[in-house]
């Protein structure tokens, strides 16, 4: 059953700051299309700036979007105010990338996990409230002990466990996990991601999964989503995009991985053109890519209609 669908999704943010004069718009997110089953982990990757976190602050609704459209649960979110989008916060909850910035310093760990049942469970008593926050942190691997102390009393591991408890104390359907492991130890983020599918075996939850880690993500996700440049190029099932990239980009970023040796790297079919600004129109990747052609200035930069899609006149054919 499909969870969430975003549908031509777009976000432009005006150019200069409070005391220079406006340069033009910066189109964060362009046309951003994808569907997320219950149950599923998406994973959208790319390069910092790619507009991979600035889609997941419009599925929470935490920016509006320029145009497009959110369903969550089949009602449409995209321009909801005030009680009814409270009331559809309490399906969809977001786990932060930094686990010291997002936990109120001067906040009870009790507090901080329960805050969300103040809003979403109103009826419920502080007994009630305090046996829930037990629950959860129990389930991300914190005793119940934690409640009474205040965030710099924990590890950056622990934090981010105390974070996704407090996600899950109003009982979401869909986590938005915002590179939730990308400021943690190698040995930390390997604990938090056996949570993560643990947590997701458990309850059913969808994830929404954005990292620049590509080895992250092959752990956590059955399909994957490549961004540039606020667009996505390329969408399918982890193995089939990961094993036989079709878009330069994606082939880019996968050879960029570490490897035991540089023979094992695939050799590019062209040399690389020099680097230059993003392209304003066409296809967004041309200046960088290595199998650019005049008619890819005219390209639409629109996904195929295909499991494994990709936005691209001249796709890569032969596998890695």
């Amino acid at each position: 059953m499909t969870l969430l669908t975003v549908s031509g999704l777009s976000k432009r943010f005006t150019r200069g700051g409070l005391w220079r004069a406006s340069k033009g718009e910066v189109r964060a997110v362009n046309d951003v299309s994808f569907k997320l089953d219950a149950g599923e982990t998406l994973a959208i990757v790319g390069e910092s700036g790619s507009g991979k976190s600035t889609t997941a602050n419009l599925v929470m609704r935490l920016l509006d979007a320029n145009s497009g459209r959110i369903d969550l649960m089949g009602e449409d979110i995209t321009h909801m105010r005030g009680k009814a989008l409270r009331d559809m916060r309490r399906h969809m909850q977001m786990v932060f990338q930094d686990p010291y910035a997002s936990l109120n310093p001067r906040m009870r760990i009790a507090e901080t996990v329960g805050e969300g049942l103040r809003v979403h469970a109103p009826d419920m008593t502080r007994s009630q409230r305090l046996d829930r926050v037990a629950e959860v942190l129990d389930q991300c691997g914190m005793g119940a002990e934690a409640m009474t102390r205040y965030p710099h009393q924990f590890s950056g591991g622990q934090r981010q466990r105390i974070g996704i408890a407090r996600a899950l104390a109003v009982s979401p359907r869909l986590l938005v996990l915002d590179e939730p492991v990308s400021a943690l130890d190698v040995s930390v983020q390997a604990q938090i991601l056996n949570l993560l599918r643990e947590l997701q075996r458990e309850l059913g939850l969808a994830y929404l999964f954005i990292s620049h880690d590509l080895s992250v993500v092959r752990q956590v996700a059955r399909r994957v989503a490549v961004m540039f440049a606020g667009h996505m190029v390329e969408e399918g099932a982890i193995h089939d995009v990961f094993d036989t990239p079709r878009h330069p980009y994606t082939r880019g970023l996968l050879d960029a991985r570490p490897i035991e040796h540089p023979d094992a790297r695939q050799k590019q079919a062209s040399e690389p053109r020099e680097m230059e600004d993003v392209a304003d129109q066409g296809c967004p990747y041309y200046f960088r890519c290595p199998q650019a052609q005049s008619d890819c200035r005219q390209f639409d930069s629109a996904l195929s209609d295909e499991d494994h899609a990709v936005a691209c006149l001249h796709p890569i054919t032969i596998g890695r």
